[in-house]
């Protein structure tokens, strides 16, 4: 019912052309008779593989192949269990679970980078931690063997500086006057050389990566953790137990919410005061020990004077410190302040990570101090920990970060 109706011009030769017409028919015929011709075909079939595989490789190879890269080789263990937080700690609420893809926080982080034990409790590191870095000739053992002996610092809550509530522990000021932001500081005393500080922060919610931070990393680094954390407590005793004062991040609005959005316990811009104090309440609560807490994005609510001010002078009453990377420039409150001079990681490569520690270094030898902040990318962990291992030589103290504090 539907077939094409025939016809004679289909069913018959079209006449030959006139007047120097191209005829189709006549030349598939001569194609067709070149390429009964022997090896026409095989050579044709294979020019064209040729050509097909040069463009795959051209697309699809790796554009940074021939970049300066690091290179981490680790043993693989068993994956560790978060070590259970210790009572009196506050938990999330029910309901609230973040996760790594959540927060978009450790894409690039491999799953078996570092060496646990089974409890998730203090144990030996990675015994060969090998890094290759931009302008060396060979790998590195960074790691080489059991770590030194470190001091921890005193074991927290003190007495007096917590606030019981049914959220958890909040920081107080003690009746006598001391502050959390004194009293959670790893001390330290300059020996008259510029000295700068390190940050490495977004620990917490991958076990991996905040092991390695706490077992790799100096004591002198300061170790910055993310409030939705189970386990929190856990995590700050050892880190603390390790020698590492320990600093809370805050979440707050970035320019680009709702498209990044930090959870449910933001700081939002033009928020109510009483709203930013119960959600600031709930991160301060999470865990004892720190001695600062850190803003986690925020370039909107750092814009906002109101909410600033509530959230500086909760900080302030209760005596903790404030330490930004420094969008918050300027901003003065808290108990204490301090501004990172670099972020040394807005590019994830270990030759601009370099090149911002570099950076650091010029600043602490022209103003006395200087203060870098950055994310526990297995990449800036490894280029961070060569570079502390280099800093006397240069005649540069490596200090914590609250060395930098000023009120």
């Amino acid at each position: 019912m539907f077939a094409k109706p025939k016809s004679p011009s289909f069913l018959s030769r079209p006449p030959a052309p006139r007047g120097g017409r191209f005829d189709m028919r006549a030349a598939t015929d001569k194609m067709v008779e070149v390429f009964k011709k022997p090896y026409v075909a095989p050579l044709t079939a294979g020019t064209a593989f040729v050509l097909v595989v040069v463009a795959f490789l051209n697309l699809a190879g790796d554009p940074d192949a021939a970049s300066q890269s690091v290179r981490i080789n680790l043993h693989k263990t068993p994956e560790a269990k978060t070590p259970p937080p210790r009572s009196g700690a506050g938990e999330a609420a029910e309901g609230e679970t973040f996760t790594l893809d959540s927060l978009g926080l450790f894409g690039e982080t491999p799953p078996d980078s570092f060496n646990l034990d089974q409890s998730g409790q203090t144990g030996e590191p990675a015994s060969g931690t090998v890094i290759t870095l931009p302008g060396d000739g060979s790998d590195a053992v960074i790691s080489p063997g059991p770590r030194a002996a470190r001091t921890p610092l005193v074991q927290s809550p003190v007495n007096g500086l917590v606030q019981t509530t049914n959220s958890g522990p909040l920081p107080m000021i003690s009746p006598a006057g001391l502050t959390p932001a004194s009293a959670y500081a790893r001390p330290f005393r300059s020996d008259g050389r510029p000295f700068v500080a390190l940050i490495v922060g977004g620990l917490g919610l991958n076990p991996v990566a905040t092991r390695q931070a706490i077992d790799e990393l100096p004591p002198e680094v300061t170790l910055s953790f993310v409030p939705y954390t189970q386990g929190l407590q856990g995590w700050i005793d050892l880190a603390r137990a390790s020698g590492h004062e320990v600093i809370i991040e805050v979440p707050m609005q970035p320019a680009n919410y709702p498209e990044s959005d930090p959870g449910p316990q933001t700081l939002m811009a033009n928020g109510k005061s009483d709203e930013l104090q119960t959600k600031l309440a709930w991160s301060l609560s999470r865990a004892t020990g720190f001695f600062a807490v850190s803003n986690y994005q925020g370039s909107a609510f750092l814009k906002d004077k109101a909410g600033t001010q509530t959230f500086m002078s909760v900080l302030k009453s209760r005596g903790v410190a404030f330490i930004d990377d420094g969008q918050a420039r300027g901003l003065q409150g808290a108990w204490s302040r301090a501004s990172a001079d670099r972020v040394i990681d807005s590019q994830i490569n270990a030759q601009a990570i370099q090149a911002q520690l570099a950076g650091l270094e010029t600043t602490a030898k022209n103003r006395g101090s200087a203060l870098g902040t950055g994310f526990a990318y297995p990449v800036t962990v490894a280029v961070a920990l060569r570079w502390t291992q280099s800093l006397d030589a240069k005649g540069i103290q490596l200090a914590p970060a609250s060395a930098v504090l000023h009120q």
